[in-house]
């Protein structure tokens, strides 16, 4: 790198100004405590200031009150300045209470600071592996010839098959405890590098987000170049390098088969001897990885939905800005209208007039009444209930979230079809919607909007019922399955 790209760095990078800061082991203990360790995406203010008066007390009796002299309130709007920027300070949804989540500089510094420690094992052959997989898979997966991808296919196929062969005489190697531990390491600090990446990821959707407003609002052209502009580019947040590789992610996270396979691998690893000290958060890392997507999933849906309501008034101050030039006019002709000097003439150019023959017009045809009859109407000897008349239709949230828990505790995560499957619609669209709308703190409703699917249900007369939505799938959200 060259001098002038360091000191550029060195000047503006948040996470080379934490580094530098005075109570830079402060923040990274504190920081790093409360949002990586825990996976917490996102505090309330109120929390977070509790959580830290507790930290600088307990700091300040062992260091002294002189310490750390300023209010917690102090330091979190000092940590969340543009100039700092080690934490992002918002407004949620629904919620008039400011809250707070670590940027990507807080997980860069911890990751830099991280690697500072001495290490006892360092693993190298697990590393190269990975290098000549990865230099595979981009040959192999660019090449276009299908004779040269065959060749490479048989050749895989040949030493899978020696490998059979070798395994059914009994002749087989086992991963000694160094390979073993080497393994594990790379698998730990990739898991962890993938966890901090989610909100670089999410940083960067914003970024996405932000310069294209930009282009909006500095937009000095017509207004017809700037819809083809915008709505070109409607998607230019997902169709992104960045979102492309997410979206991959994100599906193959959501695939029922791979996270039953990774929670199987994950409970194995932890349980070989040759691993020694596990860490526990490796065997619940899935969890995490699902609750930082969906994080960065649901920005991304709120930021298109931001975007759809700027432009919405973008198009309405336009619509005003010509009704306000439709009023001057209108002004300005009053005002001439009392001028004589003023000529107003106004032509019309002659039209063709239409020919209608008389008779071609239909005669006047009175109404024809029709006699009611009404003898022979006798009372109905039936006693009916009328309450029928006024009886409502109800859904019961509680009792489809206690059906959807029920499954939910013999698997991770179930899709919406799938569920219905076993437990059929009784009452038809509206027990539908309500499975949509279902809020508890036991599961996720995570819905893929990319993927679309049907579902089926028969309503009350036997007819065949039929909705076309989202990939729905509900997804636990503790971790009692997995213990």
């Amino acid at each position: 790198m060259e001098f002038e790209e360091l000191e550029t760095l060195r000047r503006n990078s948040s996470a080379w100004k934490l580094l530098r800061a005075d109570n830079a082991s402060f923040v990274l203990s504190f920081l790093g405590k409360v949002f990586v360790e825990d996976n917490v995406r996102s505090i309330s203010r109120s929390e977070l200031v509790s959580k830290l008066d507790d930290e600088l007390e307990a700091v300040n009796d062992r260091l002294g009150e002189d310490r750390f002299p300023k209010s917690s309130k102090a330091y979190l709007d000092d940590w969340a300045t543009p100039e700092t920027a080690w934490l992002r300070k918002y407004y949620p949804a629904g919620s008039d209470e400011v809250h707070y989540d670590a940027t990507s500089a807080v997980e860069k510094a911890l990751a830099w600071v991280d690697s500072l420690r001495a290490r006892t094992f360092v693993g190298t052959e697990s590393r190269l592996n990975t290098v000549f997989e990865l230099l595979r898979q981009m040959v192999f997966g660019a090449e276009t010839d299908p004779e040269i991808r065959l060749s490479e296919l048989r050749r895989r196929r040949h030493e899978v098959d020696i490998e059979i062969t070798q395994v059914e005489r009994g002749d087989f190697s086992v991963l000694d405890t160094a390979a073993q531990m080497d393994r594990y390491q790379q698998f730990a600090t990739t898991a962890r590098a993938l966890l901090a990446d989610f909100r670089e990821v999410e940083a960067n959707f914003r970024t996405l987000d932000r310069d294209l407003r930009e282009r909006i609002a500095s937009w000095d052209g017509a207004k017809g170049a700037l819809l083809d502009e915008v709505l070109g580019n409607r998607n230019s947040i997902a169709d992104s390098d960045q979102g492309k590789t997410f979206q991959a992610f994100y599906d193959f996270l959501l695939s029922y088969e791979k996270q039953e396979e990774l929670s199987d691998l994950l409970q194995r690893v932890q349980l070989l001897e040759a691993v020694g000290d596990v860490d526990p958060r490796m065997r619940h890392i899935h969890h995490d990885w699902m609750d930082a997507a969906e994080r960065t999933q649901a920005t991304v849906r709120l930021l298109s939905e931001q975007l759809r309501r700027f432009l919405d008034d973008q198009i309405w101050l336009e619509n005003r800005r010509v009704m306000d030039i439709l009023r001057s006019i209108e002004s300005t002709a009053l005002k001439l209208r009392d001028h004589s000097v003023v000529d107003l003439v106004s032509t019309v150019d002659g039209i063709a007039p239409t020919i209608v023959l008389p008779m071609e017009r239909p005669l006047y045809t009175p109404p024809e009444k029709v006699p009611l009859n009404s003898d022979g109407i006798s009372t109905a000897d039936e006693d009916v209930d009328s309450s029928a008349l006024f009886e409502q239709i109800y859904v019961d949230p509680e009792h489809l979230s206690e059906g959807v828990r029920e499954v939910l505790r013999g698997r991770g995560q179930i899709g919406l079809r799938d569920l219905l499957d076993q437990r059929p619609l009784k009452q038809g669209l509206a027990e539908l919607v309500t499975y949509l709308s279902l809020n508890d703190p036991s599961f996720l409703v995570v819905f893929d909007e990319k993927t679309h699917e049907q579902v089926h249900w028969r309503d009350v007369d036997g007819y065949e019922r039929a909705a076309t939505l989202p990939r729905v799938t509900f997804t636990q959200t503790t971790h009692e399955d997995a213990d």
